[in-house]
């Protein structure tokens, strides 16, 4: 059996390496991984795949960045030419990128089988790009993988026969597992006192003017009782300086982005996370630390009705009362879901391996 992966973003790459991992070895597989460079991060260096335990991939398809339709257009008619001459048995997606979603596309129109790492998620919005890309990829799949009971519910609800859904748990918890005893802080002062960590990347916080400044007011005065890391994106970081809005408080740190392994060891130490990622909804209900989402829905449920999150929405006044009750020790707690044990990978590559 071949199979090719295919990624085009870093969660991609979490989320594949332990499938890879699982399959290596296994009788009469051979594995592709394709990176279709929807998005270009200069942290991908050699090392980084070493650390996932994962080969450089084998083909790039050096899409880059441009808007949706010509991005996926793009992706569609570099990886059709990959599919063709590659003829894989199956071909593995992950998550709900573009790439994740044009790769589905193209398996469908060639009669390629496609399975959906990640499936079943929906944070029925449809005014976001990935929930397009979500519901998309779904409706094409012939194996659907998903990490939480929700994602199960959600793909019945929608039709999808019980036989093709297997819940498994979630990828991106098995690299975070093996990983965390190798992830080290970086060098940034402040790190031996209480922190809170911050992350926004959505265009909906970060390229509204109001809103962006509403949070970066609302992060100024938790730094007068918390120190603030903010990795931030270089162009979030123009967007302040263009608004005249680059927060002048010591305890505010606005920190240039940082690797996987950097960034892990922060997580694991913050007193709380604030955050607007779908994926660290998920790494902050492993780890037990308290995230406030800066979003207005999730599709990520399982991390409010069992872990560790709670949606903020634009609410800055709420922000604030929840960041001050985890200061006080009222945060919220919670449980890790079921099958969130590092073992997801296993399981997809059994059922794989029993077709």
């Amino acid at each position: 059996m071949k199979i090719i992966h295919v990624v085009g973003a870093r969660p991609n790459f979490m989320k594949v390496a332990p499938v890879m991992a699982a399959l290596e070895g296994r009788a009469g597989v051979s594995q592709r991984l394709v990176h279709t460079g929807q998005h270009y991060d200069a942290n991908m260096s050699e090392v980084f795949f070493r650390q996932l335990g994962i080969p450089t991939p084998d083909i790039n398809l050096e899409v880059g960045s441009s808007s949706h339709a010509v991005q996926t257009a793009q992706i569609m008619m570099r990886f059709e030419e990959v599919a063709l001459k590659e003829k894989p048995d199956r071909v593995l997606v992950y998550g709900d990128i573009n790439s994740t979603m044009a790769s589905a596309v193209v398996c469908a129109k060639l009669g390629i089988p496609v399975d959906h790492v990640e499936a079943g998620l929906r944070s029925f919005d449809r005014g976001m790009p990935e929930e397009i890309n979500r519901m998309i990829t779904d409706r094409l799949a012939d194996l659907l993988f998903t990490p939480s009971p929700d994602g199960d519910e959600n793909l019945l609800k929608e039709g999808v026969p019980a036989e093709r859904i297997h819940r498994i748990g979630n990828v991106m918890i098995d690299t975070l597992k093996r990983l965390l005893p190798k992830a080290e802080r970086p060098d940034i002062h402040g790190l031996d006192e209480p922190y809170a960590l911050v992350t926004l990347h959505r265009p909906s916080n970060v390229d509204d003017r109001e809103t962006l400044l509403r949070i970066m007011d609302t992060l100024t005065r938790l730094s007068e009782d918390l120190r603030i890391i903010f990795p931030i994106h270089p162009r979030t970081r123009k967007r302040l300086a263009d608004l005249d809005a680059t927060p002048d408080s010591p305890n505010l740190v606005l920190q240039e982005p940082l690797g996987y392994l950097q960034f892990l060891a922060l997580q694991r130490d913050a007193t709380l996370l604030i955050t607007d990622s779908g994926g660290i909804q998920e790494e902050t209900t492993w780890l037990g630390i308290p995230c406030l989402t800066v979003r207005e829905n999730t599709e990520r449920p399982v991390t409010i009705t069992q872990g560790t999150n709670i949606l903020i929405g634009t609410d800055m006044d709420l922000l604030e009362q929840e960041a001050g009750k985890i200061l006080t020790g009222n945060g919220k707690k919670g449980t890790i879901p079921d099958l969130w044990d590092g073992r997801a990978g296993e399981r997809i590559a059994d059922v794989l391996t029993s077709i």
